[in-house]
């Protein structure tokens, strides 16, 4: 437990490492049967988070404008930025152009309360945004890929909705019921104190077994095109940069410090574990591309996040 927790901690450095671990198993091994392992990491990963989610948040009040301007940035624009710069990107590639829209669509994860918590913006906010953009992003994500890249990459709407039911249904559902059971047994003060915080740990060692399978699969390919890196890193960078400075700009001019930080994490940290997995399980031979670049989402992320909190204080000054 010790060593998981270091690693959930620090997933700055367990990515990377993580990362380099997968490509040396790739190039060493044969790990085709590797992809079995996907669907129960994802689970693992997926399952802990939902132990945390208190679906009883979404009837708190209070905070609509944040709610409001963070559906607006994860469904009408960031999207819409991700197909763009796919087009412009990956013109002849579009299992890559579909890595980084599906980066775009799935909103929220356990790092946006997280992160939120670090810069001293508004948990509970935080917490309804990571609930509403779960649920949105699982909707609305077949839909998007079928209507955006349908004319590229055959997309099987059924196939998506058995994937997200899988990860995201089936693990909350029984997250809810550990939830309940360990309350009712140690009371919610217990369970608070010793359980709940036991739990993100696991939900951190999943993301890590994804990021060492994708990488074990399809790593090797990119070292025949060490440009191809590079290729994949400069339009994410940008997808994040215009996602923290939109978000930023209409924190600071439409809501309170505590909401504006809420809003800029509920917006820039994407769920890139679901991703991950939806993209290695639902989109075949171009999801398996596809996955690639999401795995490269992951370090710009974690360290973007952990750059924005040293600067919130100064974006945000507390009054």
């Amino acid at each position: 437990m010790k060593y998981i927790t270091w690693l959930s901690k620090n997933l700055s450095l367990s990515i990377p490492l993580f990362l380099l671990l997968g490509l040396v198993a790739g190039l060493a091994l044969q790990t085709e049967s590797l992809s079995v392992l996907i669907a129960p990491l994802t689970i693992l990963m997926v399952y802990p988070m939902m132990v945390g989610i208190k679906p009883k948040q979404l009837l708190v009040g209070g905070d609509n404008a944040v709610q409001l301007w963070a559906i607006a940035i994860n469904f009408l624009f960031i999207p819409f930025v991700a197909y763009m710069l796919g087009r412009i990107f990956f013109t002849e590639q579009p299992a890559l152009a579909l890595g980084l829209l599906l980066a775009a669509l799935l909103p929220t994860s356990g790092m946006t309360i997280s992160w939120t918590g670090f810069a001293k913006g508004n948990l509970p906010a935080a917490i309804k945004l990571t609930i509403i953009g779960l649920f949105l992003g699982s909707v609305l994500t077949p839909f998007y890929v079928k209507f955006l890249l349908g004319s590229d990459i055959p997309v099987q709407l059924l196939v998506v909705f058995q994937q997200i039911l899988l990860f995201i249904a089936i693990p909350l559902i029984a997250g809810q019921i550990t939830r309940t059971l360990l309350v009712r047994k140690h009371g919610v003060e217990g369970f608070q104190k010793k359980y709940a915080p036991k739990f993100p740990p696991f939900s951190s060692l999943g993301v890590l077994g994804i990021v060492f399978v994708a990488m074990a699969l399809k790593g090797p390919s990119l070292l025949q095109s060490p440009s191809l890196i590079l290729r994949l890193l400069i339009p994410l960078l940008l997808l994040y940069a215009i996602n923290y400075v939109v978000s930023t700009l209409i924190a600071k001019k439409r809501l309170n410090r505590g909401d504006g930080i809420a809003l800029v994490y509920g917006t820039v940290m994407r769920n890139l574990s679901i991703a991950l997995a939806l993209s290695m399980t639902a989109f075949g031979e171009a999801g398996a591309q596809a996955a690639l670049l999401i795995a490269l989402a992951y370090i710009i992320q974690v360290q973007s996040a952990a750059w924005y909190v040293k600067f919130s204080e100064k974006l945000f000054p507390i009054q």
